[in-house]
């Protein structure tokens, strides 16, 4: 079953930007998830997902530090198999 707290962190207190990257990927449909390949190299993440800056950061609001891919790579990762995708 999967786990339906997707936006607290396995590994100890979250920050506002561990919540908030959580969040974002709660909002991405099953489907896009599905599409994802860890094989990919990190350009092609970021133009799968979409939303990087030019300088290789995620691009969210209200955040404390910036998300860069390998962050958001072991995150996404983590994030799929908790969603039981």
């Amino acid at each position: 079953m999967p786990d339906t707290n997707l936006e607290k962190p396995l590994d100890g207190p979250p920050d506002e930007t561990d919540i908030n990257l959580r969040a974002y990927l709660s909002r991405l449909s099953d489907e896009q998830l599905r599409e994802y390949d860890p094989g990919w190299s990190d350009q092609q993440v970021m133009q799968w997902d979409g939303n990087f800056r030019s300088d290789g950061a995620l691009m969210l609001v209200c955040c404390e530090r910036d998300i860069e891919i390998e962050e958001y790579r072991t995150v996404l990762e983590e994030h799929i198999r908790r969603r039981g995708i």
